[in-house]
């Protein structure tokens, strides 16, 4: 906990940073609150705390006052001058009804590395959600919260949340410009701390709160916070499962909606360990070789069935958590079954707090509504062609297969993706670069998504409508690298068979 080796020319700072930092539009809160060494040798310690009465600067150690803060301003903007740096302090902060002994957020050095930054910005970070998102640690002896979040065109990025009073000038974060990821580690955030981001776009706009892409845990809606959550170990890959999902091997699959099936009339939801002591059983009894679960990730609107879902790394709350739904891939395991996903890379709906206009532009999504709006489902298709957009899709692949040992993933709307012109007439789509329909930045995903998990020890399925060639062959042959396809028509006509009365099949 050093001092800035920038050194000041004055103690105080200029009233036109302070009405910057108390407006929340300072542009870089590092450079002014915390520790400073002025020109005369001396160190400024500065910090922005609204709704303090007063502040006192204790040794870490012995808990010995060292100084009491000024206040500059009733914002709460105190300021001090001290004699030499502390080796390590704590404020000792006086509320209206409470006081508080905490860390100072703005004491603590950057947290991500230059060569993590740098490989998530040119797209060689392979799993950017052990970068970015929340992830409890300890810095400095001193546990908390690192936050980080892809935010390149915001001009200033808070943490908010009970703990700081969702206030955005209490915790604002510092943009590292090579990558534009903004980091911030909050001394004493814990796990189940809710949380949010607050962005100023670049005109200076208040956006809408923003709940965390790579969040892995959220409120159940209609709450719409991200909640700190632990990081699942790594499991390894079961030596059943290339067995079991050779593609010569018989494959019989058991299709489930979470939220229906044997559902109680009271018309909530059986959770993860119920669903484990009923379904691989159920399923097993009647011969099925795999389970797949309808959209499990964290979704807004129920009557979606998981399909517009706006956390890709998130275990929907309905069911509970994600150590539960752990228990319940491994029930279905220890029944001999294998367990696939159905994933939703194609889009995402336009919920306000979720990517759309992420930082005030367009930054999940294609900016051309010809390319990046659905209007079949009224919702946001991904920027396939940009770099951190797909690692975002490519991760979340991996962080199931990885973290929660599942045999595979069924891909959900391929043919959306494969083609500029689905479902729109002509003028309402946008040619590729060589004047064709194909997306092409879409087919390059699914190769790149495809290998990582083929060499995660996954499988991938495409439910996929058309007749674009070679979905299921190698990437090698020129293929997109799926293991299956899925057969949608004879899914849809065997349905339509069993409906109709006997008499007429």
């Amino acid at each position: 906990m050093n001092a800035s080796a920038e050194p000041c020319s004055s103690a105080k700072l200029d009233a036109a940073q302070v009405h910057a930092l108390l407006a929340g539009t300072h542009v870089d809160p590092f450079a002014v609150l915390g520790l400073h060494r002025l020109s005369s040798g001396h160190i400024v310690l500065r910090a922005l705390l609204p709704g303090a009465r007063k502040v006192s600067v204790l040794e870490a150690g012995s808990s010995s006052v060292i100084a009491q803060m000024v206040l500059r301003d009733a914002g709460g903007f105190f300021e001090c001058e001290l004699p030499q740096s502390p080796p390590d302090y704590r404020l000792l902060i006086a509320f209206e009804h409470e006081t508080a002994l905490l860390a100072d957020t703005y004491s603590f050095g950057a947290q991500l590395s230059e060569a993590e930054l740098l490989a998530f910005s040119e797209g060689r970070h392979l799993r950017p959600h052990l970068m970015l998102g929340a992830h409890v640690l300890e810095c400095n002896g001193i546990r908390g919260v690192r936050f980080a979040v892809w935010a390149p065109n915001a001009r200033r990025v808070s943490v908010v949340g009970p703990f700081n009073c969702w206030d955005g000038r209490r915790h604002m974060m510092r943009l590292r410009h090579q990558a534009g990821v903004w980091e911030l580690f909050i001394p004493h955030a814990q796990l189940g701390d809710a949380y949010k981001f607050e962005l100023l776009d670049r005109n200076g706009h208040l956006l809408a709160l923003k709940a965390d892409p790579y969040a892995r845990k959220a409120e159940l809606r209609p709450g719409t916070a991200s909640i700190v959550a632990g990081m699942p170990l790594p499991i390894e890959s079961r030596a059943e499962r290339s067995a079991q999902n050779n593609r010569q091997a018989p494959i019989s699959i058991y299709e489930v909606h979470m939220g229906s099936w044997q559902a109680p009339e009271t018309g909530e939801f059986l959770d993860w360990d119920e669903l484990a002591q009923r379904l691989p059983q159920y399923a097993a009894d009647l011969g099925f070789t795999h389970i797949e679960l309808m959209p499990i990730s964290e979704f807004p609107f129920d009557g979606s069935w998981g399909y517009q879902t706006l956390g890709l790394f998130a275990t929907s709350a309905r069911f509970g958590t994600a150590e539960a739904f752990a228990r319940f891939v491994s029930a279905c395991h220890a029944q001999g079954l294998g367990l696939l996903l159905d994933w939703v890379p194609a889009h995402f709906p336009s919920d306000a707090h979720g990517l759309a206009q992420f930082d005030g532009t367009a930054l999940y999504e294609y900016a051309d509504p010809k390319e990046g709006f659905h209007k079949d489902w009224n919702t946001l298709i991904y920027n396939f062609g940009r770099t951190e957009v797909r690692s975002f899709l490519s991760a979340s692949a991996l962080y199931w297969v990885e973290h929660f040992g599942i045999d595979g993933l069924r891909v959900d709307a391929v043919a959306s993706m494969l083609y500029r012109d689905y479902s729109r007439n002509s003028g309402e789509w946008l040619p590729n670069h060589l004047g064709g329909r194909e997306n092409l930045e879409a087919i390059s995903l699914f190769k790149q998504i495809n290998e990582q998990v083929s060499a995660a020890g996954g499988i991938t399925i495409a439910e996929e409508s058309t007749a674009f060639p070679s979905v299921s062959a190698p990437t090698y042959a020129g293929g997109l690298g799926f293991h299956f396809k899925w057969n949608m028509g004879w899914m849809n006509d065997t349905l339509r068979y069993m409906a109709g009365d006997p008499v007429h099949r």
